[in-house]
């Protein structure tokens, strides 16, 4: 029996999803794989260097490509992928987010964007634009998570809602675009709980569900979960992002994609597992049952799953598809964790708000210029 080891991330969403297709993979084809998991945070920052040499699949954050396919630790999938597996069977961008330099390194198996989420029994028509939302925090019902990494993503997202350039050669956005977002989330911030600051949107769901206290998020990663009866003792709704001239547009996009290690002593083999799990029947079934959130369109379109996430599919599928793609080259994730804190600390009041903006646009200048040098 060929027997595979896979790592993913702990949770439901995670690894409920990759365990229940497993067993499904196991009685259907007699491949046995097995799975571990690493945290949310590792799942986001971790190296993927030494998990290659011990695993043959892996659950990976697309940031993560760039650099581990120019470092050779992941498999190209290009000529394992059946024909229909391509960009248009995904949500909105997702699928693209595993290609570098022309190869497929990965697979959408997990499509997410920063979006909004309600208690539908308490909020039944959420605010749609930002003024909506900052009224409504002012009477005490809203939450945000902005722990670094999450105060970073919120600042992205509303820079690149405005329709310009964010994190280029030039520096981190237009300086009207940041200091206008940057307004927007310091009001947010000031409204909201000072816990909110050290909170994932994980521990803000939470908080929604397990309080009549607050009603509203208007920008974390969606979980189906919470939308899904049982999983809790109420239900989440998820809908687009606060509307920018009328669009939920510039969301950063998240999600998760299986990835084959070029270290692998089946190459084929594991292949052949993550495009079966990347399949649209597989996606709207064995992975959705198992508290997966898929990122194939067959799942994005099927009556049925949105129905019972409370139409979660349906309510977020315009800002995944105008979400926006952080840059793809391999000094991104440098930039990222050494400039998300810098939010975090200015949305406390630690650093003034134009320190930021300079550090910022320093910071996005310098990783991107040696990028570009790099590869001169």
């Amino acid at each position: 029996m060929t027997a595979l080891r896979g790592i993913t991330w702990e949770h439901e969403r995670g690894h409920g999803s990759v365990l229940a297709a497993s067993a499904a993979y196991l009685e259907q084809h007699g491949t046995r794989v097995t799975w571990s998991v690493r945290s949310l945070q590792a799942f986001a920052d971790q190296p993927l260097d030494h998990l290659v040499e011990h695993h043959d699949l892996l659950v990976v954050d697309h940031p993560h490509i760039p650099s581990a396919a120019e470092a050779g630790l992941l498999a190209p999938l290009d000529e394992h992928l059946p024909a229909g597996l391509d960009d248009a069977a995904f949500v909105g961008p997702s699928h693209a987010t595993y290609r570098h330099r022309g190869r497929q390194y990965g697979l959408a198996t997990d499509a997410a964007a920063q979006v909004a989420a309600h208690r539908p029994d308490l909020l039944p028509d959420p605010p749609r634009t930002w003024p909506e939302v900052l009224d409504l925090a002012r009477r005490g019902r809203v939450l945000w998570p902005a722990k670094p990494i999450d105060a970073f993503s919120s600042l992205v997202t509303l820079c690149a809602g405005s329709g310009t350039p964010v994190l280029t050669a030039e520096g981190f956005a237009d300086r009207a675009v940041l200091e206008e977002s940057w307004a927007v989330l310091s009001e947010l911030a000031r409204l909201v709980p000072a816990d909110c600051l050290t909170a994932n949107p994980i521990e803000v769901a939470e908080r929604l569900v397990g309080s009549d206290r607050w009603a509203y998020a208007p920008l974390l990663f969606g979980y189906t979960n919470y939308s899904r009866q049982g999983y809790r003792r109420v239900r989440l709704a998820y809908t687009d992002i606060p509307l920018r001239d009328g669009q939920p547009r510039g969301s950063l996009l998240g999600g998760a994609g299986i990835a084959v290690s070029a270290r692998s002593r089946d190459v084929a083999a594991a292949a052949r597992f993550a495009t079966w799990l990347a399949s649209g029947p597989v996606q709207r079934g064995v992975y959705f049952a198992g508290g997966g959130q898929p990122g194939h369109l067959d799942a994005w379109q099927d009556g049925q799953l949105d129905a019972a996430t409370l139409g979660f599919f349906s309510g977020t599928r315009r800002t995944l598809e105008q979400a926006y793609v952080r840059p793809r080259h391999p000094r991104f994730l440098a930039l990222q964790d050494t400039a998300s804190p810098w939010v975090t600390d200015a949305l406390a009041g630690r650093t003034p708000a134009t320190e930021l903006f300079d550090r910022l646009d320093e910071a996005t200048r310098d990783h991107l210029q040696e990028e570009h040098r790099a590869r001169r």
